[in-house]
C-alpha cells in the first residue's frame, strides 16, 4: 500500500480532478487547503524584506494557495492514480503545477 501525495497549485482543475478520480475508482481521501512559504514570509515582521521585495511576495501570495490531496492505495490503483492526475492536469515539470509523491506504507487500519 502506498500513501499518495498531490499538492495541486492548479486549484482550478480540483473539480475535473476529482471527477476523474471518481470515475477511474478513486472515491476516498483527504483534501486540506495548503499555503506556500511566501505568504509566511510576508507576514514575518522581524524580517528584513527591503519594501519591493516584500511587495512582489504580498502579490505573490495570492497565488500561493493550493490543495494538498491524500490518498490510500493499494500498490497497483496508485499507479493508475498518478497516470489519471497527470492526465488532468499536464506536465508536473511545469511551474507552478504541482508535486505528487508517494511514501510506502506498512500499517493501515480502517481502510
Amino acid at each position: 500500500m502506498q500513501l499518495l501525495v498531490l499538492v495541486l497549485k492548479k486549484v482550478e482543475l480540483m473539480d475535473q480532478l476529482i471527477k476523474a478520480l471518481a470515475e477511474n475508482g478513486v472515491t476516498g481521501g483527504t483534501i486540506l487547503n495548503g499555503s506556500g512559504m511566501a505568504k509566511a514570509l510576508v507576514n514575518m515582521e522581524d524580517l528584513p524584506i527591503f519594501g519591493m521585495l516584500r511587495q512582489l511576495l504580498s502579490e505573490e501570495e495570492e497565488k500561493e494557495s493550493c490543495k494538498v490531496m491524500m490518498f490510500v492505495l493499494k500498490n497497483k490503483q496508485a499507479i493508475e492514480t498518478r497516470k489519471v492526475i497527470k492526465d488532468v492536469i499536464g506536465d508536473l515539470k511545469e511551474p507552478n503545477t504541482g508535486i505528487m509523491f508517494a511514501v510506502p506504507i506498512s500499517y493501515v487500519e480502517g481502510f
